[in-house]
């Protein structure tokens, strides 16, 4: 079956190492934090001026005052910090994030994606999208496999206007795990009860398939 959101965040979490640096982006990244194995040691950084961010609070227990770049309350951990967005975004363009974890509209086969506006539709801005997909060296896309339309949004060529060129590393669904290599797109892992014609059905872009593909371990 089809992985919900939190199902997504927890797959991604296991790429987190212990160390990292690690960039949320908004929607379904934001849940990452929530999954991270306690064992590691790992920073949390929100593009709005946080470094240690923990997971959501508990109902009753938010800070109005304490929030990421998507708005939404955090909780911080021992030995958090906080600056402007000016020390924030020069620790992006200074390469210090291991790994950047982002939501998208499209990403093509090549590793572009979009992210950031939909034509005719009005948008806040783009945030702090352009630096990180320009500066980030690991990028992992958190996204739905199709849209609500059911058509694809893992495509050979994106549509919509690009956030970045060919940046993205790897991108889970509530379907699969792919993995964007020179070729195009491989399918490392299904989830679940999804078979490989399932995800090849949902795929606008080609896929690389090899041999038999392992269900993820949630």
């Amino acid at each position: 079956m089809a992985l919900d959101k939190n199902q997504i965040a927890k797959r991604i979490a296991k790429e987190v190492q212990d160390g990292y640096y690690v960039n949320l982006g908004i929607g379904i990244p934001t849940l990452v934090a929530n999954y991270v194995r306690t064992d590691i040691s790992v920073e949390f950084q929100s593009e709005n001026g946080v470094l240690g961010m923990g997971p959501f609070p508990f109902e009753g227990e938010e800070d109005a005052d304490i929030i990421n770049a998507g708005k939404q309350t955090i909780t911080t951990l021992p030995g958090a910090s906080f600056f402007d967005s000016a020390f924030s975004f020069g620790m992006i363009r200074a390469q210090k994030v291991d790994l950047t974890i982002l939501g998208a509209m499209e990403v093509a086969e090549n590793g572009d994606i979009a992210n950031w506006k939909i034509p005719g539709k009005m948008v806040k801005g783009m945030g702090g999208a352009m630096d990180l997909v320009a500066s980030a060296e690991n990028i992992i896309v958190a996204m739905m496999h199709v849209n609500k339309a059911g058509e694809s949004k893992i495509l050979k060529k994106c549509t919509l206007p690009l956030t970045g060129v060919g940046c993205v590393k790897k991108v889970v669904t509530e379907l699969a795990v792919l993995e964007v290599t020179p070729k195009g797109f491989k399918l490392l892992e299904r989830a679940p009860g999804v078979s490989v014609d399932e995800i090849i059905q949902a795929t606008e872009a080609e896929l690389i398939i090899e041999g038999d593909v392992p269900e993820m371990s949630i």
